[in-house]
């Protein structure tokens, strides 16, 4: 009977134990939430001149830009983003603004080696121009690392050129950390513009831009920006050629 007293005992322990073991047990690792489906972002800005393939939108002067992204996890994404401009009226017709509609898909090929796929419509409401300046490109591109080439296709008359349908851009950049929240960015690109007696105006452009991510969304830039685009050919009503070599400021927040 001591046997069995003493058994009984010991398992009464045990089983006491186990119990309080189970509830000062340390709690389990906490579980990462899963990736959303979608993210829906927002962005608001201003330059000091809209340089847009080296050539000022707002007749070298300051511009307020703002955006609307969404991502899904899949790849798809959609967009529109809108800037003040000058140069529509520059150019004989009416409208102060663009605004950019895009979407696409981006997806991995391999390790650090990825492309991105995608249509965009510049759209100038009410420009009144001879030749519409409404654009559509379709693009693609690929990244290595933190190099991207890109080229876009104009499906349409390119940005008022009359029978420029076929025009293309061809870019190549590359985004460096060089310290903590400090990148550069180097890039160089070439426009065609396709067409009868369009080849003049033709012309590459090149810039460096160093930007600083503050954090909390807000990041400021600032480059240097250039053109060999015809002097005489791209100019402001005052005559100052648009596609100078100059200094270009930015301040941006996204949210």
């Amino acid at each position: 009977m001591k046997h069995i007293a003493l058994s009984t005992l010991a398992l009464a322990t045990l089983l006491a134990c186990s119990v309080a073991s189970a509830q000062t047990a340390a709690p389990a690792a906490e579980v990462k939430a899963p990736e959303p489906d979608f993210t829906l972002s927002y962005n608001v800005g201003a330059v000091t001149d809209y340089r847009y393939r080296g050539i000022s939108q707002s007749r070298l002067k300051p511009a307020v830009q703002g955006g609307v992204d969404f991502a899904h996890k899949s790849g798809v994404y959609l967009g529109a983003w809108a800037s003040s401009i000058q140069w529509i009226k520059d150019a004989g017709g009416d409208g102060n603004v663009e605004l950019d509609l895009y979407g696409g898909y981006k997806g991995e090929i391999a390790k650090d080696f990825s492309y991105d796929v995608g249509v965009l419509t510049y759209n100038y409401p009410s420009n009144k121009l001879a030749v519409s300046a409404d654009t559509t490109e379709l693009y693609g591109a690929l990244t290595y690392g933190p190099v991207t080439a890109k080229y876009s296709h104009a499906v349409t008359n390119t940005f008022g050129f009359a029978s420029s349908k076929n025009s293309s851009y061809l870019e190549v950049a590359a985004s460096y950390e060089v310290a903590k929240g400090l990148s550069l960015a180097p890039h160089i690109g070439y426009q065609k513009v396709s067409g009868t007696g369009n080849g003049v105006y033709s012309y590459t452009d090149y810039s460096l831009t160093a930007s600083y991510d503050y954090g909390n969304g807000l990041a400021v830039s600032a480059g240097v920006i250039g053109t060999d685009a015809g002097k005489a050919l791209y100019v402001t009503p005052a005559g100052k050629f648009t596609g100078k070599t100059g200094l270009v400021l930015g301040l941006k927040y996204s949210f």
